[in-house]
């Protein structure tokens, strides 16, 4: 390095009181450390290195930076699944007996031979990148898995692998939707349509379900709700937050209001495809007649299979809409972790709906669903709608709102209740609020049977100063 600046050409400019420049020529640039310059503050550009130095620091200090953001990240608000999630995270770490279910994570390990499969990836130095669109090993595998299990047909050109399936999402309202345009989504929704609609420069639409209908989309309202400006219709089967699981029957009707529109496009989230309970049944809704051509299905493999933290989802749908989809990861992402993708593989390898693995998770899903329907059902004041699917309720708590609770304050909505549970009950869920409908909270039983348990006790403990406060 001495050498280096003894033998480099210094010049140096000055103007006005405030600032000089140093050009300094090198000989041999590359016998300069990059991380020592870096260091003092040096710029490389073209084997020369410039300095800016203020001749008085103190002016500096009087130069205010700009920090606005942009207007697209000012209109999105922030997870609020998330900042539950990561602040019992934090009350946990710190020794305090919160019981988390906030959280959209099965609590069972990846299946053994998927866990191999990644690590065999890794044994055989398979760790470099793989195409933008995820390897053809893995789209030839997703494209037979959706022919036989979801009767729809793609190509692996009309597959693109993303890291995740919310990547796959917001990819897609990206590729499709212009600032002014709508995005129709029913609520109770998961947080995240909204503000990926925002994203897009586009606007949201909520249209409203009701718990006395299981949270199930109207095709009326549907209907009176579409506009020339409507371009993206999100539906999710089996539903986060609720739970509900559409019948063929229902996405016909709603399929044939669709058809009716030539723009509007379909968006089918099934990443809780696999963890349904009968006799509810999944239907895909590019399977339909005359859906093919304007549906892009989203799954992945987080749920199904306990895979959340391998970020691995995919998108399938028309070629020229999936490429655009690609595009957009091209320039964002590109392509997922090829540890993953083999894995990825060897989950699709264990047969139809996940075999055996699969079934026994959601066998204890079914059995933890079971026993909070029949736990809440029999609590004063509670409104609930069966969950079909997924591993979440949503329960109607909106009789507690109103009430004063001794040495915490008024209940006023679904936040403050759920701020009130986690204070008062060692308990987090998710306000109602997050999903579009302040009169619920959502319970994820993606826990324990036994921690579950505990978790009801804690709630009704938790209610019953609730029951006899008077209404403020």
């Amino acid at each position: 390095m001495a050498n280096a600046l003894h033998n480099a050409a210094i010049s140096t400019i000055t103007f006005g009181d405030q600032y000089s420049i140093s050009r300094c020529l090198f000989p041999s640039l590359s016998t300069l450390p990059v991380r020592a310059m870096q260091k003092r503050n040096h710029v490389e550009l073209n084997k020369m290195v410039v300095v800016v130095k203020a001749k008085n620091k103190s002016d500096l200090d009087d130069i205010e930076v700009d920090v606005s953001l942009s207007h697209r990240v000012n209109a999105v608000k922030p997870s609020k699944t998330m900042a539950i999630s990561d602040h019992a995270t934090a009350l946990s770490q710190a020794g305090v007996p919160v019981i988390r279910l906030a959280a959209g994570e099965p609590d069972f390990d990846t299946p053994a031979v998927i866990a191999e499969a990644g690590m065999n990836a890794i044994r055989d130095g398979y760790t470099r990148y793989t195409p933008n669109a995820g390897t053809l090993e893995l789209r030839q595998a997703i494209c037979h898995k959706l022919k036989e299990e979801n009767g729809i047909t793609y190509t692996p050109d009309e597959i693109v692998v993303s890291n995740g399936a919310k990547q796959s999402v917001v990819q897609a309202v990206l590729a499709v939707c212009s600032p002014g345009d709508e995005v129709i989504i029913p609520g109770p929704f998961y947080v995240s349509y909204p503000e990926m609609a925002r994203l897009a420069d586009a606007n949201p639409v909520i249209i409203p379900t009701h718990i006395s209908n299981n949270f199930l989309l109207d095709p009326k309202l549907l209907e009176a709700n579409l506009t020339e400006r409507s371009r993206l219709l999100i539906l999710c089967s089996p539903c986060n937050p609720t739970g509900s699981v559409y019948s063929k029957k229902l996405l016909e009707a709603i399929a044939q209001i669709v058809a009716k529109h030539p723009r509007l496009l379909v968006l089918s989230d099934e990443i809780y495809e696999h963890i349904i309970y009968a006799p509810a049944t999944h239907t895909s809704f590019a399977s339909l007649t005359g859906m093919w051509d304007r549906t892009l299905t989203v799954n992945g493999f987080s749920k199904t299979f306990a895979m959340t933290g391998w970020r691995l989802g995919y998108i399938a749908g028309p070629k020229h809409f999936v490429a655009a989809c690609g595009k957009i990861q091209s320039q964002f992402t590109s392509g997922a972790s090829s540890i993953s993708q083999k894995a990825g593989v060897a989950a699709l390898g264990l047969g139809y709906a996940g075999g055996e693995a699969v079934s026994t998770m959601v066998k204890a899903f079914r059995e933890r669903r079971d026993f909070l329907v029949e736990s809440f059902s029999k609590m004063e004041g509670v409104k609930i709608s069966e969950p079909q699917g997924a591993f979440y309720m949503f329960i109607d708590f909106s009789s507690y709102y109103g009430r004063e609770a001794e040495g915490f304050g008024l209940i006023e909505n679904s936040d403050s209740l759920c701020r009130y549970l986690l204070d008062k009950g060692l308990v987090a869920v998710v306000p109602g609020s997050a999903f579009g409908d302040d009169r619920c909270i959502r319970i994820s039983y993606a826990e324990s049977l036994t921690v579950l348990k505990t978790a009801v006790e804690r709630i009704k403990k938790a209610l019953i100063p609730l029951s006899s406060a008077t209404i403020v």
